[in-house]
């Protein structure tokens, strides 16, 4: 029998669930022992009140969700202003603008070394007086030790952005960026290189089409073959003009073709070759380059689901004492835990980032990890990098709609998991009374795709709760 709590009917704790959420699960062939959930009171009075409690024992894998555990660990061992440094070191210095010997471009594991500030790393090496050097550009990776990375290996997509691995030297992801732009006049569709790079060549045979733009990503075939790219397929040209993001090099190639190219244009000259080596101890610092704050990286991470910014902060929990490694990191944050009094025997945590088959976790421990966090000096920095309703990241596309729940738009702030078989939502809501909960929602099935609904569902159900009192405090 369920209880009345502000005028809503809902299930005792522990049994079952409310009858719409029920039934979103049942119309997309979710069994009931393939979803853990809890929604727990976060506010006075009644705090811990648990509304609903379902197979919160049960090890579940939380997809992105994981990045919680990455960022929180971050956020409280590393704190928000910690910054990484990436450095230009030589063994001597530059005379009349000619550096001769090595040049070495030593990685601090920054997870945002975009272009912008790479570019500003190389201008800062052309105000300290260098112009040309005539000696090899050497890449100092040696903060991580880190296995072969297989960017085929989750899901045999190697070339999308969300597959690239961890770099101790990462410099724009490890990312391109091509312009596509429809041509009409010339029947043809423009390939543009947004990302500069001097060394690749991108042939392009994509054909323009008429239709409805739809799915366009899925159209186009991409091939490499060294510092060579070919796009081929139909582009709608109702599509417009549209960004493709493509991780189709390795880190020395696509490191050596950005710096190339924004090195001429700064007026410089390099004539060297470019690969690994280790920078000497007596080694002089050249330019230098702190990255945004960790919040800031926090935020991006979280908002966005970036995979290879959640792996890049995860190794900073063990950089400390180099090498980083995953495994070092995973005991790190385990003892950061138990530090916090959550016990979590079943958590398996592989790269940081819930990019993994193996990950689990308990909808118990999910929820005992937002319930510190929630405490935590650290609170409105994760509260911040949270995707919100209807507004932002992963979720602005989810609380706009009109249905059973209505307009959700704005009240929660939930961290999104999605990989094939795996549905997520973990973190924060603010009911119609104006009260916190926080929800913890997994599905592991493989219908799990059709579970969104159903997850909606619920959060629609926990934020209406208030829906009577609000309508009579408006009266």
């Amino acid at each position: 029998m369920g209880f009345s709590l502000l005028g809503v009917a809902m299930p005792a704790p522990g049994r079952g669930l409310p009858s719409e959420v029920e039934a979103a699960f049942t119309a997309a062939c979710v069994p009931s022992d393939a979803v853990a959930i809890v929604v727990e009171k976060l506010d006075e009075p009644r705090s811990g009140l648990r509304l609903l409690s379902e197979n919160i024992a049960q090890p579940m894998n939380p997809a992105s969700v994981m990045k919680l555990f990455t960022t929180a660990a971050a956020l409280d061992l590393l704190g928000p202003a910690s910054t990484w440094r990436t450095e230009f070191l030589a063994r001597k210095l530059p005379v009349d603008g000619v550096l001769d010997g090595p040049l070495y471009l030593k990685g601090g594991g920054d997870p945002k070394l975009n272009l912008e500030q790479f570019w500003l790393l190389l201008r800062q090496l052309r105000l300290k007086g260098v112009r040309d050097f005539r000696g090899n550009l050497l890449l100092d990776r040696s903060l991580f030790a880190l296995p072969p990375h297989d960017p085929a290996a989750f899901d045999g997509k190697p070339l999308r952005p969300y597959n690239a691995g961890a770099d101790a030297l990462l410099i724009n992801l490890n990312a391109l960026s091509l312009l596509l732009v429809p041509d009409e006049a010339n029947k043809r569709v423009a390939v543009l290189l947004e990302t500069p790079d001097a060394k690749l060549t991108v042939t392009n045979r994509l054909l323009p089409v008429n239709g409805e733009c739809g799915d366009w990503r899925e159209k186009i075939a991409v091939k490499t073959a060294g510092t060579t790219l070919e796009l081929s397929g139909r582009y709608p040209q109702s599509c417009g003009e549209r960004r493709l993001n493509l991780s189709p090099l390795t880190g020395d190639a696509q490191i050596e073709g950005l710096f190339r190219a924004l090195w001429s244009e700064l007026g410089g000259t390099f004539v060297g070759k470019v690969e690994s080596g280790l920078a000497p101890e007596d080694s002089i610092v050249i330019a230098g380059q702190d990255s945004p704050p960790l919040a800031e990286a926090v935020r991006d991470t979280n908002k966005f689901s970036n995979n290879v910014m959640a792996r890049q902060i995860f190794l900073a929990l063990s950089a400390a004492t180099p090498p980083a490694t995953y495994e070092k990191s995973a005991a790190r944050l385990r003892e950061w835990l138990t530090a916090k009094g959550i016990k979590a025997p079943e958590l398996i945590i592989e790269n940081g980032a819930g990019l993994s088959r193996n990950d689990r976790v308990s909808a118990e421990t999910l929820a005992a990890l937002l319930r510190s966090i929630w405490r935590s000096q650290t609170m409105p920095e994760m509260m911040a990098s949270l995707p919100i309703a209807g507004e932002d990241g992963t979720m602005k596309k989810r609380g706009n709609g009109n249905g059973q729940g209505g307009d959700v738009r704005g009240r929660a702030h939930l961290k999104t998991g999605y990989i094939e078989g795996v549905r997520a939502l973990a973190g924060y809501l603010l009911d119609l009374r104006g009260e916190r909960w926080l929800l913890v929602a997994m599905v592991n099935h493989p219908n799990a795709v059709r579970a969104k609904e159903g997850m909606d569902r619920l959060v629609e159900w926990v934020i209406r709760r208030g829906e009577g009192e609000a309508a009579k405090a408006g009266n």
